[in-house]
């Protein structure tokens, strides 16, 4: 049997050193590969997001895996790509566009800081009879709990309760939504954030871009003020500097170069 080998890169994205922020791997292609193998890729990667992007015209098509499924929106793994892009395969490039599933995703660069340009995401207020199980799964109580999209999102009073929450896991899987955006106010930004996501083979993923497309939104009405600092609380860390702007929000921040090299795949 034929091996194909691929490049593939590991970045650590929203971050400001090495070992930081959340780490994705970044596999550049030609073409599409078919998508057993694109997930087969990722579960041996064995991170939150492995991203696969193909040239299309000036643009590129751009596509995210967990270790189990194929994700629609992902913020990091989208810096990341960006962050090859830029400082590696064209050197120099400012400004990309990424074809996805959840529409034209823009990324620009300035300095060492990349800013993302994604949709906002609505929450929806329909889940109070899950409150209970996902309560229990968390260990804790929140203030209450709501929807976003596919996920859970859980409203804290207080930075410290969402940094301390162990979740157990199972019982958070076994819930209809099987994973949870937690937030609070900050002590030292704007406000605070984890997220559990053990259906997506994932406890908790270290930083979360796309689930900021539902918490800037959130915080900037609920603050009064359109440009936010935030802080995904996990033990990894992240730092997103962030901005409302009504339909589409704007999250920014620094990537660190990991690993390079090349993969094998069977053909």
């Amino acid at each position: 049997m034929s091996e194909l080998e691929l490049p593939i890169y590991q970045v650590d994205a929203f971050a400001d050193r090495l070992f930081a922020g959340n780490p994705a791997a970044v596999v550049p292609l030609k073409a599409w590969l078919p998508d057993a193998t694109m997930q087969t890729i990722a579960a041996e990667n064995n991170l939150s997001e492995t991203a696969f992007f193909v040239p299309e015209g000036p643009d590129f098509g751009l596509r995210w895996f967990t270790p189990t499924w194929e994700v629609p929106l992902c913020g990091h793994a989208t810096l990341a790509s960006a962050f090859v892009i830029a400082t590696i395969l064209e050197k120099g490039r400012s400004a990309m566009r990424f074809n996805t599933k959840s529409g034209v995703l823009q990324v620009t660069k300035a300095g060492d800081t990349f800013t993302l340009d994604f949709p906002a995401r609505d929450i929806v207020d329909d889940v109070a009879a899950d409150y209970d199980a996902v309560a229990e799964a968390l260990g804790a109580k929140p203030v209450w709990l709501k929807r976003s999209a596919y996920r859970y999102l859980a409203l804290f009073e207080t930075a410290a309760e969402v940094e301390s929450l162990k979740p157990d896991m199972g019982k958070l899987k076994a819930t209809p939504k099987g994973c949870a955006m937690v937030t609070a106010p900050g002590a030292d930004c704007d406000f605070v954030s984890r997220y559990f996501a053990p259906f997506a083979g994932i406890d908790e993923d270290p930083v979360t871009g796309s689930a900021h497309s539902t918490l800037i939104p959130y915080w900037a009405q609920r603050l009064g003020k359109k440009k936010l600092h935030a802080r995904q609380v996990s033990a990894r860390g992240g730092t997103l500097w962030c901005e409302d702007a009504g339909e589409r929000v704007y999250m920014a921040g620094t990537a660190k170069l990991f690993l390079s090299g090349t993969i094998r795949v069977p053909q």
